[in-house]
Order: C-alpha cells, then structure tokens, then sequence
C-alpha cells in the first residue's frame, strides 16, 4: 500500500471486460511528507477521487483483488481516499563519542 495524489485522468472509450464503469486517473506517488516518490503512472480508481486528492493505492495482486469482478489486468488501483496523514518521529540518542 502507498500513497500518491491525483494529478490527471486518462480516457479511454473501449477497457478490458471487467473495467467499464471504473475511471482511469494518473497518480504521483507521494512520501508521507507529501514529497513526490517514483514517477507517476495510471490507476483505476474504486473510490471515487478527485484531482489533487491524497489517496492510498495498492499494486500488483492486490489491485487485481481490489476491484469486481477481481483479477482484472491493473497494476494499480485507488482504494482509499487519505483525509489526514500523522507521523510521529521518534528522537534517538546518537552517541558521538
């Protein structure tokens, strides 16, 4: 599972049998900082997202699973929409010496 925020969508008037009714976005896979990590690339979307929005994606087996029927071909798909992300940074002693 990972993070990404929604810059674009993708049309396509013909998809594999399984996918109508789904939407194609591009998605910028994002650090929990909001910094952008790897390159973006397209997912479909389960959830309803918009433009801009913070999501969490799953890949591989997973998005396959993820939408109905399951197994469909995708690489990527949009699972969650994020409305907060919290990380707490834990302070370590370094000993220098």
């Amino acid at each position: 599972m990972y993070l990404g925020r929604v810059i674009g969508t993708v049309v396509a008037t013909i998809k594999y049998e399984g996918l109508e009714g789904y939407r194609i976005l591009i998605v910028q896979p994002i650090d929990d900082d909001g910094t952008p990590n790897g390159d973006a690339h397209a997912a479909i979307d389960a959830t309803q997202a918009g433009p801009g929005e913070t999501v969490f994606l799953v890949g591989s087996r997973e998005a396959a699973l993820a939408l109905e029927p399951t197994f469909v071909p995708v690489d990527a798909a949009i699972v969650g929409i994020v409305d907060q992300v919290d990380v707490q940074v834990e302070k370590s002693c370094v000993s220098l010496g």
